[in-house]
């Protein structure tokens, strides 16, 4: 299947045709993986690599210049008392915010996200969301985070979702493309699994859990379900596709149960930034103060790092 085969009945066959999720099986597995724990030296290791995963985030309407030059800056230096801390993958704004951001990451080597496409609703006509891609990354972005029609997928119109992926991947040229489910509104784990595939075969480079804004966000089943999901297109279709969990993530012991279970299920070739994020805010700092505790052997204050 291309890009180009997007009539409703033939992605309904083949979504519909898909393996059911055993729901049951699935939350088992996640609960089990995520009793694991991690310590000393591997501790360490994935606090560095879970802080190099982060896409600092910022998305309130309050949202300032100011506030954002500052995330900026603490996303490539996030502890300015020590230079062996990585620099986080990515910093996400709102498309207003992106010249701001621009401006103080060049050269960092930190990528440049922004959500687009009348996020978090979706709700906009397309030439409205295409506009806003485009400008988004003209502005300077380098990874679009776009909301589906949660109304459309809901209601079974797969081809008119599947179309509007197409056309922001378009427009965002050579821009990364995140393609947001926001799984919470889905109602199933196999919408969950449907909707992952729609995502990728319309040509997604990451398919992510949530925009962050409705009560159910990022969980571990779910994320089970879309790392199953990449690991099979890949077998399938020969092209690797990220995942970005986001929303709720919020400490280091939450962070390792989501690297164990990308270890257990997926294996290396997603433990990497290019592969796999956090959409979060505050889940930066409990990771500085971890790596600060397992360095030093007693915890920063609580106003040692910056509030975001």
């Amino acid at each position: 299947m291309t890009a180009t085969a997007t009539s409703t009945s033939t992605l309904r066959a083949l979504l519909h045709g898909l393996p059911g999720v055993d729901k049951v099986g699935v939350e088992a597995r996640a609960a089990a993986l995520g009793t694991r724990s991690v310590k000393t030296t591997a501790k360490a290791k994935a606090i560095d690599l879970a802080i190099r995963m982060v896409d600092l985030t910022t998305l309130e309407g309050a949202d300032t210049p100011g506030k954002v030059r500052a995330l900026s800056a603490k996303a490539i230096r996030p502890d300015p008392a020590d230079p062996s801390c990585p620099s986080v993958a990515a910093v996400c704004v709102y498309p207003a915010m992106v010249p701001t951001a621009a401006a103080v990451l060049a050269g960092s080597g930190v990528h440049l996200a922004s959500v687009a496409t009348a996020f978090p609703s979706g709700q906009a006509p397309l030439d409205v969301k295409l506009a806003d891609t485009r400008d988004a990354v003209a502005a300077g972005a380098d990874e679009i985070d776009m909301v589906i029609s949660r109304g459309a997928f809901l209601a079974g119109d797969y081809a008119k979702v599947f179309d509007e992926i197409v056309a922001v991947k378009e427009a965002s040229g050579t821009a990364h493309l995140k393609v947001i489910l926001e799984t919470g509104e889905l109602g199933t784990y196999d919408n969950v699994r449907r909707a992952s595939w729609l995502a990728m075969l319309a040509g997604a480079d990451f398919i992510k859990t949530s925009t962050g804004k409705v009560p159910v966000a990022a969980t571990l089943p779910v994320t089970l379900i879309m790392l199953e999901a990449v690991r099979d297109f890949r077998a399938e279709h020969g092209r690797q596709v990220g995942v970005k969990p986001a929303g709720g993530i919020r400490t280091t012991k939450d962070a390792i149960k989501y690297l164990v279970l990308i270890n257990e299920t997926v294996g290396d070739d997603w433990l990497d930034p290019d592969w796999f994020r956090f959409g979060a805010s505050s889940l930066l700092n409990d990771l500085l103060m971890q790596r600060t505790k397992l360095t030093t052997g007693h915890y920063a204050g609580p106003d040692y790092f910056t509030l975001d």
